[in-house]
């Protein structure tokens, strides 16, 4: 199994940290793979798994034991996760990643909001027990397991609203039927129409029929008249703005002086130059 990785299985180990001796945890990191952890499953808020432990002559144990361990999170009761809902639903950013497989991480912040959490907080958030004759809490099969848990967060972070009694499939469930959601339902159901090939990316000139003979005075006044009056154009908001844009030392100027003081100069010459034409 390999290490966590991303931000979720970290959270979680970091969680555990703040109120399980550090020490105790690490010893775990051993026991979470596939060579210790040889059945796991998950019911619920529940996950058990078969570990096979040590052998220990000093203890008399020479053959390898297999203990049973199981790590319970206390779930949320149902009236909480209702607020929970009404707190995501009513934000488009958590709605749209969570209809989106996506698990934000900042998504303890409603729950905090409300005065729950998430991730777990203490010891009176899970449960624990293992067969092995460690009388410690976590033992290091435990401690195993939970590297275990973070493991499969960081493929799938929806775990955690599953070990804390909400499925996936509810949590959608529930935020589609928020106005939000529901509005993000009908978005993504729609029905993109097939792509099209097309003829030209550039605009088909009109056709027109003229007559098969025109006056020369027709000719040169044309169907609009020109402006007796000529406005004066109005000069930019910013002076420059193309050339300032770029500052004052951009990517292809290579020169010490400012490419922008130096261009001034250049359009005060031009300008200068264009009065004696």
């Amino acid at each position: 199994m390999k290490n966590v990785r991303t931000w979720w299985g970290k959270k979680y180990i970091q969680a555990l940290e703040g109120f399980i001796d550090e020490g105790r945890l690490t010893r775990g990191k051993s026991y979470a793979n596939e060579n210790r952890i040889k059945k796991w499953a998950m019911e619920g808020n529940r996950i058990t798994a078969q570990i096979r432990g040590n052998t220990n002559p000093y203890f008399g144990v020479y053959k390898e034991p297999m203990y049973q361990a199981t790590i319970e999170l206390k779930p949320i009761g149902e009236a909480d996760w209702t607020k929970v809902i009404k707190q995501l639903g009513s934000q488009a950013a958590f709605v749209s990643r969570l209809l989106l497989n996506e698990v934000p991480d900042n998504i303890e912040e409603p729950f905090e909001d409300l005065g729950l959490h998430l991730l777990p907080r203490s010891m009176k958030d899970l449960k624990t027990q293992c067969s092995c004759p460690d009388s410690a809490n976590p033992c290091k099969h435990i401690a195993g397991l939970d590297y275990f848990i973070a493991a499969k967060l960081d493929q799938d972070p929806f775990l955690l609203f599953e070990l804390r009694g909400l499925p996936r499939s509810e949590l959608s469930r529930q935020l589609r039927e928020m106005p939000l959601g529901r509005a993000l339902s009908q978005a993504l159901s729609v029905e993109e129409l097939p792509l099209q090939a097309a003829e030209s990316y550039f605009t088909r000139p009109l056709a027109r029929t003229f007559p098969g003979t025109w006056a020369a005075e027709d000719f040169w006044r044309g169907a609009l008249r020109l402006p007796e009056r000529i406005e004066p154009a109005t000069p930019p908001a910013v002076a420059a703005l193309s050339i300032k844009k770029g500052g004052d030392f951009p990517g292809f100027w290579t020169r010490d002086n400012s490419f922008i003081e130096a261009m001034e100069l250049f359009y005060e010459a031009v300008r200068k130059r264009g009065k004696t034409w």
